[in-house]
């Protein structure tokens, strides 16, 4: 089983930036794709981006292109989003999740899902 823990997020300003962290552990060597979405109230979970879990290939919606990218940390297991210019559109609970579909949009592909981290952009 894996087992997938966030850090980050908070309360920011618009413009700001800020890094989300998403460790995981466990039986990691069953998973292929880290995912990253957010959901805001009232409002379905929105993917935002994935990465192979080799953290050679990346995918994003058009919609956040230019802003968020998602990478793999030094530690193999680590996985990050960062998110520049932030607006309040951005604020949401976002969620990191594993599963072994690479690259998808999907999150009834992913397995495991993270606790969950909420960001609020203050305008």
């Amino acid at each position: 089983q894996v087992q997938l823990v966030q850090s980050g997020g908070g309360l920011v300003q618009t413009g700001d930036s800020l890094r989300l962290s998403c460790e995981a552990s466990g039986r990691t060597f069953d998973m292929s794709n880290l995912g990253w979405f957010r959901q805001a109230p009232g409002k379905e979970r929105e993917f935002v981006a994935a990465i192979r879990w080799s953290g050679d290939e990346t995918f994003y919606p058009d919609s956040v292109l230019g802003r968020f990218t998602i990478f793999r940390g030094n530690a193999e297991n680590t996985f990050y989003l960062q998110v520049t210019s932030l607006k309040p559109d951005d604020t949401a609970n976002y969620y990191c999740a594993a599963g072994r579909v690479i690259g998808t949009r999907d999150p009834f592909n992913y397995d495991v899902w993270g606790q969950g981290t909420q960001v609020t952009v203050s305008s």
